[in-house]
């Protein structure tokens, strides 16, 4: 794909237009009922999806390896990282630890929920300026370029610290009757990624050159979020895309895909895949983290393709710091050969998070505008 696709003006939040509901999206009715994909669906000619995509060679990190201590092992974990990491912010990490029967559940379970009539899923609507609650693609929130998929997104704080279990509290209060297999399911999904992330986290830091705590600790009181993605069949792939060319505003993205295929990320000038891998996770750098490194971890652009024939499902959890806590790069990522130079102001998440969802429709350049909109802010 040519290059245009980096300079694609930002999408602006519309307020006004995301309190508006006019329709639910449901992909039953839009493959039947119309010749045509509605227009509201259709992509950019140079945003649509490419053609001949070839796989990204992503290493595999083998995360038992890592945290074995041996110092081979540790080291080849940390410099495939760190070469990663610099150039797209793409890994995968095998032996990984998360129990398979687990996982198995957790997709199995989606269907109960996202093939449940449409009336049923509204108990878990997403309103007006949340991140978590279910989402049929943007309809009510944007009017153009809407992804083509459904999402049900649950906030995740540790046990500890909320002193509640939060996925299984919001499938309790919002879901009602029937779903407590769900909630018990995410919620032990959405622990175990916690774990998995924090494990991530140390080997990030010492990749870094930092002490292998110093990462782990300041995300041990996270606020994050666990999304399922369900990406329908549609009867125009080439005209769509489930998810929009984007960087996530998180801080680390840990995301499980099924064998159907479909994430696509942005490098050396050009789409290439991410090849399913049921014994691994695919793990991307976020926008927080690359202003936790000073800019050398990048965050990488990346989108989602849907096809006519299958389904495609997908978990992704979304590691962000504490709410209020500052986001700002050690000394050691800012001195010696950085000369002592930021490349981002420091902010909390909170304040990033609000930007995402009531002012901003998240795409390439999000952290660059969000400093902007920062740096106006502040000398207003």
């Amino acid at each position: 794909m040519a290059m245009e696709c980096i300079a694609t003006p930002p999408q602006r939040f519309n307020e006004n237009e995301s309190k508006e509901d006019p329709s639910i999206f449901d992909t039953m009715l839009l493959n039947q009922q119309q010749n045509h994909i509605p227009q509201q669906f259709v992509w950019p000619d140079h945003e649509k999806p490419s053609k001949d995509v070839q796989p990204l060679q992503v290493p595999l990190i083998d995360l038992a390896g890592f945290l074995s201590g041996d110092s081979f092992l540790v080291s080849e974990a940390t410099r495939l990282v760190s070469e990663a990491s610099k150039k797209h912010g793409f890994f995968l990490v095998t032996n990984h630890g998360v129990d398979e029967t687990l996982l198995s559940r957790a997709y199995l379970l989606m269907d109960s929920f996202f093939k449940a009539p449409a009336f049923e899923k509204q108990k878990a609507k997403r309103t007006w300026g949340e991140s978590y609650g279910y989402a049929s693609s943007f309809v009510g929130r944007f009017s153009s370029k809407l992804p083509w998929k459904e999402t049900l997104s649950f906030k995740f704080s540790p046990e500890e610290k909320c002193h509640s279990q939060t996925v299984k509290d919001f499938v309790s209060k919002r879901m009602g009757d029937g779903y407590e297999d769900f909630g018990n399911v995410y919620q032990e999904y959405a622990e175990a990624m916690n774990i998995l992330s924090l494990k991530i986290m140390e080997l990030l830091g010492m990749s870094l050159g930092l002490q292998r705590r110093h990462f782990r600790e300041f995300f041990e009181d996270n606020d994050s979020i666990l999304r399922l993605n369900y990406y329908p069949k549609c009867n125009q792939p080439e005209l769509a895309l489930g998810t929009g060319p984007h960087c996530d505003p998180t801080s680390l993205t840990i995301l499980h895909q099924d064998q159907v295929g479909g994430l696509q990320v942005f490098v050396d000038n050009k789409w290439q895949s991410i090849s399913p891998n049921p014994q691994a996770f695919v793990v991307n750098i976020g926008d927080t983290f690359m202003a936790l490194t000073n800019g050398q971890y990048k965050s990488c652009l990346h989108r989602a393709v849907v096809n006519s024939e299958r389904e495609r499902k997908s978990f992704a959890f979304f590691l962000s710091p504490n709410g209020d806590k500052m986001v700002k790069p050690p000394e050691e990522l800012v001195g010696g050969i950085f000369s002592g130079e930021r490349e981002y102001p420091d902010f909390t998440w909170s304040m990033f998070l609000e930007f995402t969802q009531k002012h901003y429709r998240a795409d390439m350049n999000t952290l660059e505008e969000f400093s902007n909109w920062l740096k106006n802010r502040i000398s207003f």
